[in-house]
């Protein structure tokens, strides 16, 4: 689950599931879709399903260390039996040591959690759960999803902010980068919330200045600067350096493959957090 969205690939397309569900059908003998339908009561996808699969995926989801722990002993089973990286390869790579890491935890404050609980409340209490149950496996359901968005989005955007090309690969994965949506998690649908079209990698400079709308794109990728933004920028070399040509960019890059912005989103942003003004500023060359 914390790889694959099961949800995308229930029943026929289970089979066009990514690792690590081919490695796991294979050694368990089992179809994906079987695979498939474990993952979903793990992820509490399936409230009326196995309670003790749910609340067990929960309790490990909420001490990433003990699941750690948990995943070492699993694996060191398996070897200890015969069962190679081959046959059962080590999908987290922390199996020599390491914790696992959830990505994309800044856009997660109190009230995005909260909201997601409420949420959850009638449709975990219909399924026999208790307020507190609810609130465990919901909170670890939201991080484990905003990880998964993170690791796609990132990965969409080649790993470098769509601003301004800013990478640090030998850093790893988002420490210096930020995976954030283009209509936020509050606002979405959850849908929406992970759809990596609705997703941007940036560097902190660039993203904040996102979320505050002193940047917006437009429909065909241009980069738009804020006035007031634009304002500081013709009188501050230092935000000259950040907020104009060529360190920012004309348009969003994105490499060649990449799932493009939906202009769903771009719009909503522009709409909705981008600071408006009578004239628009692009990035000046």
């Amino acid at each position: 689950m914390y790889l694959v969205d099961s949800s995308r690939f229930s029943n026929k397309a289970a089979v066009n599931a990514p690792r690590p569900v081919p490695e796991l059908a294979r050694l368990f003998r089992r179809p994906p879709t079987s695979v498939i339908a474990k993952m979903d009561n793990l992820d509490g996808a399936r409230p009326k399903g196995n309670k003790n699969d749910v609340l067990v995926a929960a309790a490990l989801r909420s001490d990433p260390q003990h699941l750690a722990a948990v995943y070492r002993a699993c694996l060191a089973g398996a070897r200890s039996v015969g069962i190679d990286p081959a046959t059962l390869p080590d999908f987290l790579g922390i199996e020599d040591g390491g914790q696992v890491w959830l990505l994309g935890q800044d856009e997660l404050g109190p009230s995005v959690l909260e909201l997601a609980v409420e949420e959850a409340l009638g449709t975990f209490a219909d399924a026999g759960y208790d307020e507190r149950e609810t609130e465990r496996i919901t909170l670890g359901s939201v991080r484990v999803g905003q990880h998964r968005f993170a690791r796609a989005v990132l990965g969409n955007c080649g790993h470098a902010c769509v601003f301004c090309g800013f990478a640090a690969p030998s850093a790893g994965p988002s420490h210096l980068l930020r995976a954030s949506h283009v209509k936020p998690w509050r606002d979405a649908t959850k849908r929406e919330r992970l759809h990596v079209a609705n997703g941007l990698a940036a560097c902190p400079t660039h993203d904040a200045a996102f979320d505050q709308g002193l940047l917006t794109i437009e429909d065909d990728l241009l980069i738009t600067v804020a006035p007031s933004l634009a304002l500081d920028r013709d009188r501050r070399p230092e935000v000259q350096l950040y907020f104009g040509a060529p360190h920012l960019f004309e348009r969003v890059a994105l490499p060649q493959r990449a799932t493009v912005i939906d202009v769903q989103y771009a719009r909503w942003h522009r709409d909705h957090v981008y600071r408006p003004s009578d004239t628009t500023v692009p990035v000046r060359r």
